[in-house]
């Protein structure tokens, strides 16, 4: 089983990606999210997963251990195959994704172009417990509104709340109300903590 690749990025497309070692070209399909974070750099280190199946071995590669982890958690739900959960993560940041299974957002989910109405609830339903107990990416805040989250995390934890609980209510604020400033962040989670 293969963890990461590293190496010389030779080709780059939305789709896939395709890094040379020594000579030796892996095509990796990867999410527009990987494809995101791969801009402008000329090498990489991508985590690997690997789907061998009869008629095929496929790479997936992804530049962060958390999406790789969130990919097996989707692919593990009945009715989500590699294909749906990259569209899944190219659709939605994995963040986003997170998010929208703790909180119950069967409606994002079905934004998700091959995702229905009773798939999402599945997805919801599977793996709502399994990523409430995971702690959440480690780079969660290195995303969109990066410094909103920063500062209201901050100004809760310095005012006694866990880390975890004031992350969840950021997070459910932020996802419901994309343009709230930070005293607006700040305030609505003082009300759900």
């Amino acid at each position: 089983m293969y963890e990461y690749i590293k190496g010389k990025i030779e080709e780059t497309s939305p789709a896939h990606v395709v890094v040379d070692i020594n000579g030796l070209g892996y095509l990796l399909q990867i999410s527009l999210h990987t494809y995101a974070l791969l801009e402008g750099k000329k090498e990489a280190k991508l985590y690997i997963y690997e789907s061998i199946r009869e008629d095929a071995f496929v790479l997936y590669g992804f530049m962060e251990a958390y999406e790789r982890d969130l990919f097996r958690h989707l692919i593990s739900v009945s009715g989500i195959g590699a294909n749906t959960a990259r569209m899944m993560l190219s659709s939605l940041s994995p963040e986003e994704i997170r998010s929208a299974i703790i909180h119950g957002n069967v409606n994002m989910l079905k934004g998700v172009k091959g995702i229905g109405l009773k798939t999402a609830q599945r997805v919801i339903i599977d793996l709502k417990d399994k990523l409430e107990k995971e702690p959440g990416d480690t780079n969660l805040f290195a995303i969109q509104d990066n410094t909103i989250r920063e500062e209201a995390l901050s100004a809760l934890v310095m005012l006694g709340f866990a880390k975890n609980s004031a992350q969840k209510a950021i997070d459910k604020i932020v996802s419901q109300s994309p343009d709230a400033k930070v005293e607006e962040v700040i305030k609505q989670a003082l009300k759900m903590i």
